[in-house]
């Protein structure tokens, strides 16, 4: 990703880009790649972790501080995080994986509800 700007990203049946958040104590940059579903202007996310019982480092660090920014396509975009709920939630998280069907398989391996971030242009 880093090596292209962005152009070119693909990990299995989705696209990816490049997150930038600042770590929740240290304050340093800290970049991953993340697979990504467009929602109008906005990029969705799971926090899925593989399936992991906690949080991915990147998604406590947005919670901490939810400005943060996307690499996609050669161009830097700055965005501001959230958490889908509700309706929104659950639009989003069936049409995730219905592209993506590894995710069901992530949410049996935890008993937290993996987050769907939505990441908003600002």
């Amino acid at each position: 990703m880093r090596l292209t700007g962005g152009r070119f990203g693909r990990t299995g049946t989705l696209p990816s880009l490049l997150l930038t958040t600042r770590g929740r104590t240290s304050g340093n940059a800290r970049e991953v790649t993340l697979n990504y579903m467009a929602d109008g202007r906005s990029f969705v996310v799971i926090a899925s972790y593989g399936g992991e019982d906690r949080d991915p480092a990147w998604w406590r660090n947005l919670k901490a501080n939810p400005e943060g920014e996307v690499l996609l396509a050669g161009r830097r975009s700055r965005i501001r995080a959230r958490e889908a709920e509700g309706p929104e939630r659950a639009a989003l998280w069936d049409r995730f994986v219905a592209t993506d069907p590894s995710y069901a398989e992530y949410q049996t391996r935890t008993t937290r509800r993996l987050p769907v971030i939505v990441l908003d242009p600002i």
